[in-house]
């Protein structure tokens, strides 16, 4: 469960996403992000920064958000 959630992240990504009008009112919309916010747990799969296109892998549900040494060289 994610323990807190970024709003603004959140809204962004919404935006980004280019969702339906109306969906405050949306009844299935609000459901199925109920169900993605608070009942899916990812398992295993990548994370990409937005920023930087950084792909960081995620295994049994926990994220490897470090840099290699190579990585933090400028």
């Amino acid at each position: 469960m994610i323990p807190k959630v970024e709003w603004a992240v959140f809204l962004e990504v919404a935006d980004n996403l280019h969702l339906i009008q109306g969906y405050e009112e949306n009844e299935e919309f609000l459901r199925t992000m109920h169900l993605l916010l608070l009942e899916v747990e990812v398992m295993g799969g990548t994370l990409q920064c937005p920023e930087s296109g950084h792909m960081f892998s995620i295994s049994h549900r926990i994220p490897n958000m470090l840099l290699s040494e190579e990585e933090t060289e400028s």
